[in-house]
Order: structure tokens, then C-alpha cells, then sequence
């Protein structure tokens, strides 16, 4: 155990933190996915990673793209979150338009 003595504004904290192994920590935690990351299906579908508003789209349908090329904007919490293609490919079809609300899991964009 270590102890710290840590001041938040302006109010002072005792904290004691535990140490852990690193090999056990990881194995008991799974690993998310980073929130900017799109997630994709099987079926080549980028998804909302969060309920938000699509602010603009910024690709086109039948438009090649490269992995990592930013598809759409979306804001989730007065912040605006670049939404990027996973893989390379064509844009098959869009699933969103902007000023669209979206839930989390909604499909945005087919990419084949």
C-alpha cells in the first residue's frame, strides 16, 4: 500500500492506493475499444460508438475511401467526435444525413 497526500481545490485528501501485479490487472480487465474508434460489423457497417447528432458527412456514396479517412462528425456531449472508416473500400451506401440524431449501435455507413 502506498499512501498520498493530494490536494484538490484547495481541500486536502488522504489516499491509500493498493499495488497490484501487472499480469494479474490485465487479465482480470478486458481492453474497450477507444471511444473515437468506430465499431464494425461482419456486414462492413460502421455504427455510432454513442448517441449524438451527426453534424456533416463528409463522404459520398460510390466515393473510395482509406482506413483511417474521417466518414462524419458526430457531437455527443458538446463535443465533436471524428467517426472513421475501419478498413478501406467503397462507400456502398449512407445511412445518415446531417443534423440526424443517432443512438448507439445505429448504422451510419456500408462500406464494401
Amino acid at each position: 500500500m502506498k499512501h498520498y497526500e493530494i490536494t484538490v481545490n484547495g481541500q486536502v485528501y488522504q489516499v491509500t492506493v493498493e499495488e497490484v501485479d501487472a499480469a494479474a490487472s490485465t487479465s482480470n480487465h478486458q481492453q474497450k475499444p477507444p471511444l473515437q474508434q468506430s465499431i464494425v460489423s461482419e456486414k462492413a457497417t460502421v455504427v455510432a460508438p454513442m448517441p449524438g447528432t451527426i453534424l456533416r458527412v463528409l463522404v459520398n456514396e460510390g466515393q473510395t475511401i482509406k482506413a483511417g479517412e474521417v466518414l462524419c462528425i458526430l457531437e455527443a456531449m458538446k463535443m465533436e467526435n471524428e467517426i472513421v472508416a475501419p478498413t478501406d473500400g467503397v462507400i456502398a451506401s449512407l445511412k445518415i444525413g446531417a443534423n440526424q440524431k443517432v443512438d448507439s449501435g445505429d448504422s451510419l455507413v456500408v462500406i464494401s
